[in-house]
């Protein structure tokens, strides 16, 4: 009996051991799975916005004021991705190793740079509105002047409102784990939590606030690509009604340009409207989960899962890789640009040339055309 309880006693330490070895196993490749995941957000945040303030700083055709705000937004993301995700990364994959005074510092530029952003993508709808519903007084109302105040306006709101919410209105732990005896535990997590008022307040100004504004000034632009595309098809169609006139019989190549130009017109709208779509859809889809969550949290007595909690913000980080690629996407001279910097061989050579001379004597007043609204 007793060399039978050893033995039993042997097969489950085996067990237990079996148990604790698949469970080590199980762990890691969650940890790998959640490394391979999560990685590629701050190394594509950290190129593609290197990129864009690279190209903006060697070709002077890309100073303008819209890129100005780009650029501006393209440090705030890089500044994200430098400083902030790496160290939400290990929280995310492992726990906080960092100490709970830095867990404020972290959240501090946490808000500071992703609140910077935000503002920064909504001085670029406002800059687009002035350029497409009002062309005439652009360059007054985007002055150089004007634009340096608006661009100091994105960098010190979200210190400021930072700054208030790490003095005045946050937990750097659950507030249930400040009273049960899982204190110390948490320790390890810096999941930091607004109280009630200040999570309505904070969302509100980081991005209930400027999100309005954005789908303001996105639908007046929506609006005016629609009517000038029917302006264009109505001046195509008096022009051809005009030909038609003149002569007694249309040519066929008379009736192939009038059809180029109506689709060329079309396409142009489409490509507009899709411009649009995109831009705002992205920006939804990426940081409107994680301001839910920011006020739904405190309401439900801070229950809401870790999990949700960091998913839900690195959805917002996502934002900040997609940025680069979304706001130069659709922009002719930025592709030109990338064409030129990653070509080493003669077609670099005639691109560069070409976007030294053509735009540098270029006066800032923007016309109102569809190609404004993706530029």
């Amino acid at each position: 009996m007793i060399s039978m309880q050893g033995t039993d006693t042997s097969d489950n330490h085996s067990l237990t051991n079996d148990g604790s070895d698949s469970t080590i196993f199980h762990s890691t490749t969650i940890k790998v799975g959640e490394l391979c995941l999560l990685l590629p957000i701050p190394i594509l945040a950290i190129m593609g916005n290197l990129f864009i303030i690279a190209a903006v700083t060697r070709f002077q055709s890309l100073q303008t004021p819209t890129n100005a705000f780009v650029v501006s937004l393209a440090v705030a993301d890089f500044l994200v991705a430098v400083l902030v995700m790496p160290f939400s990364l290990v929280r995310s994959i492992d726990s906080w190793h960092f100490g709970r005074c830095f867990c404020r510092v972290h959240f501090l530029l946490d808000v500071t740079f992703c609140t910077s952003s935000i503002f920064n993508l909504s001085c670029i709808a406002l800059d687009r509105y002035i350029a497409v519903c009002d062309p005439l007084h652009y360059p007054a109302r985007m002055s150089p002047r004007r634009v340096a105040m608006l661009l100091l306006l994105c960098w010190i709101l979200p210190l400021v409102i930072s700054f208030l919410c790490v003095s005045l209105g946050v937990y750097t732990q659950s507030p249930l784990a400040v009273i049960s005896s899982s204190a110390q535990q948490d320790t390890q997590t810096c999941l930091v939590s607004f109280q009630v008022p200040y999570a309505f307040a904070t969302s509100a100004m980081s991005f209930f606030i400027p999100t309005g504004f954005m789908l303001f000034a996105y639908g007046k632009i929506f609006k005016a690509a629609q009517r000038q595309g029917r302006w264009i098809h109505a001046i195509d169609q008096h022009t051809g009604q005009l030909q038609m006139n003149q002569t007694t019989v249309r040519t066929a190549s008379t009736r192939r340009a009038q059809t180029h130009v109506e689709r060329y017109s079309l396409k142009k709208e489409w490509k507009a409207i899709k411009t649009l779509g995109l831009i705002m859809g992205v920006f939804m889809c990426c940081w409107l989960p994680f301001f839910c969550v920011n006020v739904i949290h405190p309401l439900k007595g801070y229950s809401v899962s870790s999990l949700v909690l960091e998913a839900s913000l690195w959805l917002g980080y996502a934002n900040s890789s997609v940025n680069p690629f979304l706001y130069t996407l659709f922009n002719k001279n930025y592709r030109h640009v990338f064409a030129a910097m990653l070509d080493c061989g003669l077609l670099g050579r005639q691109i560069r040339a070409g976007l030294d001379s053509s735009v540098s004597g270029r006066q800032a007043h923007t016309v109102v055309t569809l190609e404004t609204i993706s530029r």
